[in-house]
């Protein structure tokens, strides 16, 4: 089914063809480098975080010292062809190992990744090999080339609602029981890769979103080069709000916060569009709520249906890769018609 979908798009590519750029990490970016194969764009370009501390990952980082290659793997495995050959490398990349030894929790994709990048001493070189392996349908690009931490300023861990302890690493902050006023990267200002600030400034259209707030979407938007190179850019620029507040990170969050905490953490950014689920705000006046947040970016809002439903109707909190898809080609379509 997928691939029939991709296929139809390709055959109505002449109207719909852009340069594609995704910003975020985890299942948020997956979801959305999906939608961007449905789209049939001319490239797809994923800049993922690399600041992920836990599980396979955090443990290759601690071992080598690499960037860490979990976020990277899903973002390959998302855009691996959507063939035989493609689906197989993308289910092993995905695999993980059971058991109790050495190899346990492990994924293939994570320990491939680290793989090569000693074999090649380059971890781009890596992900552009595992990606001819895949015959991936876009590349990957760490949003910058070494790894980083991320500290929380965390309330609600004390008897006084008013202290602030600080929370480190991402597993931590994304777990943490408290609320999360304000995050950072460790070292602080990371220098963009260039490879990244160069996919942005030439694309036609880049999303931001969904995912975890403050893990996966904020610390684009602290590396200095990649908010300079958003703002600089002829690209569309459409933030792909979540369908909910997610436990822990955005626990109680309304829609018009997510909004609020990109405007505190980049003061400058300006976007475009901010494609909101219609279901997620029925009101009228939290709509307007909204609307009036994402002024503060320069942005309009749009509501759409992009939620996955299953076979009886009921929703979930995924996004549907052939809705966001739709929705995000109709946003790009109007704003060429406009210009």
């Amino acid at each position: 089914m997928l691939s029939t979908a991709i296929s139809t798009a390709a055959e109505e590519s002449t109207e719909t063809s852009m340069k594609f750029t995704s910003l975020g990490g985890g299942h948020g970016l997956y979801q959305t480098l999906v939608a961007a194969k449905l789209s049939a764009p001319d490239s797809i370009t994923a800049i993922v975080t690399v600041a992920d501390d836990g599980g396979s990952s955090g443990r290759i980082r601690r071992e080598l010292g690499i960037i860490p290659p979990g976020d990277l793997r899903m973002a390959l495995a998302a855009l691996a062809q959507d063939d035989e050959h493609g689906s197989m490398w993308a289910q092993a990349l995905q695999h993980r190992f059971g058991g109790t030894g050495a190899l346990a929790g492990h994924a293939v994709g994570n320990l491939l990744i680290a793989g090569l990048t000693s074999v090649l001493g380059n971890e781009q070189a890596a992900l552009d090999t595992v990606g001819e392996l895949t015959h991936s349908q876009g590349r990957v690009l760490p949003m910058c080339n070494q790894p980083l931490d991320i500290e929380a300023d965390v309330s609600g861990l004390d008897d006084d609602p008013r202290v602030m302890r600080p929370v480190r690493g991402q597993v931590a902050v994304a777990s943490t029981p408290g609320a999360v006023r304000r995050v950072r990267l460790l070292p602080e200002q990371p220098e963009a890769n260039p490879d990244a600030v160069a996919a942005i400034l030439d694309a036609d259209l880049v999303t931001l979103g969904p995912g975890s707030w403050f893990s996966s979407v904020i610390p684009h938007l602290l590396v200095p080069g990649i908010v300079d190179a958003l703002n600089s850019t002829d690209a569309l620029k459409v933030v792909v709000l979540n369908l909910s507040a997610e436990p822990g990170e955005t626990q109680g969050f309304s829609s018009e916060r997510h909004l609020h905490m990109l405007s505190q953490h980049a003061p400058s950014l300006r976007v475009d569009r901010i494609l909101v689920d219609g279901h997620i705000l029925p009101s009228s006046t939290e709509r307007r709520y909204l609307e009036r947040a994402a002024q503060s970016l320069g942005a309009e809002v749009i509501f759409d249906q992009v939620r996955q439903r299953n076979e009886t109707g009921q929703a979930s909190n995924l996004h549907d890769p052939a809705r966001l898809s739709e929705a995000i080609s109709a946003i790009y379509q109007s704003a060429r018609l406009a210009d």
